[in-house]
């Protein structure tokens, strides 16, 4: 690896941030002794820890070249098999950072130089050129808070997915229901009991409705997160595929915006 020049203070605590929540303090305490770092910090908090290491190393060597050497070994893909949208997500975060400076890191564990972003602006145009679809459309913002990193990188195979999984978790940040796909939908959007209603389930206009939406919220289960979850990414069909999906993610994020809770020991009476 070439010489890298010193990283600013920002900078390494943006990195620092990121591999604190990569893994556990004994994990950091693992590839510290690896790569030759003495952990003499006095910080308890990881990310802190990392950021007090990583400066005096700097300060010393005057290159950025162990804060490198350390996420390199850190950050390896084998420490994720199993957990591949855990490293994209780290992975991803990492280089929205590292664009600054013209390296970005791959999917493989390595670096490489890129063409340098001189703004933050310039660092997120990498996801422009969905965004550009998605902007018209008025795009609901609970999309992009888990599939931001994703779209940055433009890797749009997973920005869907995370998406996908964005809307689930908030069913059950709505509803409080544990459950997840059909099984989930099914027990939250119930036209006899539910947790969450689209509307006052009153009339068979209502009741079908609600079923309706329901029934789309279980075929984003079926024909998107479930085939992305096991089908091969080559099979992707790019940009315009995921503004198309994400659209409709954000149509069902604005309905959920108008579902009111139904307490339980009530339920709701429906007219016959």
């Amino acid at each position: 690896m070439s010489v890298q020049q010193p990283f600013d203070p920002g900078t390494i605590e943006a990195i620092s941030r990121v591999l604190g929540e990569a893994g556990s303090g004994t994990d950091i305490s693992r590839y510290l002794q690896t790569n030759g770092l003495v952990d003499d910090s006095g910080e308890s908090t990881k990310w802190r820890r990392l950021n007090s290491i990583f400066l005096r190393s700097q300060s010393t060597t005057k290159s950025a070249n162990q804060i490198l050497s350390f996420v390199q070994s850190y950050l390896v893909p084998t420490r994720f098999v199993g957990k591949r949208d855990e490293f994209e997500n780290h992975r991803g975060e990492l280089n929205a950072i590292l664009i600054l400076h013209g390296l970005e890191y791959g999917k493989e564990g390595l670096f490489r130089e890129t063409v340098q972003a001189k703004t933050l602006d310039e660092a997120e145009s990498r996801a422009q050129a969905v965004r550009n679809k998605l902007a018209p459309r008025n795009t609901h913002p609970e999309v992009y808070k888990y599939c931001q990193p994703e779209l940055m990188q433009e890797n749009y195979f997973h920005a869907v997915f995370e998406a996908c999984k964005g809307l689930f978790q908030r069913i059950r940040d709505l509803s409080g229901v544990e459950a997840d796909g059909a099984n989930l939908v099914d027990r939250v959007f119930s036209v006899e009991k539910p947790f969450l209603a689209f509307n006052t389930l009153q009339t068979e206009t209502e009741r079908s409705e609600h079923k309706g939406f329901a029934q789309l919220l279980k075929g984003c289960a079926a024909a998107i997160r479930n085939p992305l979850a096991h089908g091969p990414k080559i099979l992707w069909q790019g940009e315009t595929d995921a503004a198309d999906y994400l659209t409709l993610l954000s149509m069902l994020h604005r309905k959920l915006d108008q579902c009111v809770n139904v307490p339980q020991n009530k339920g709701v009476e429906v007219s016959k």
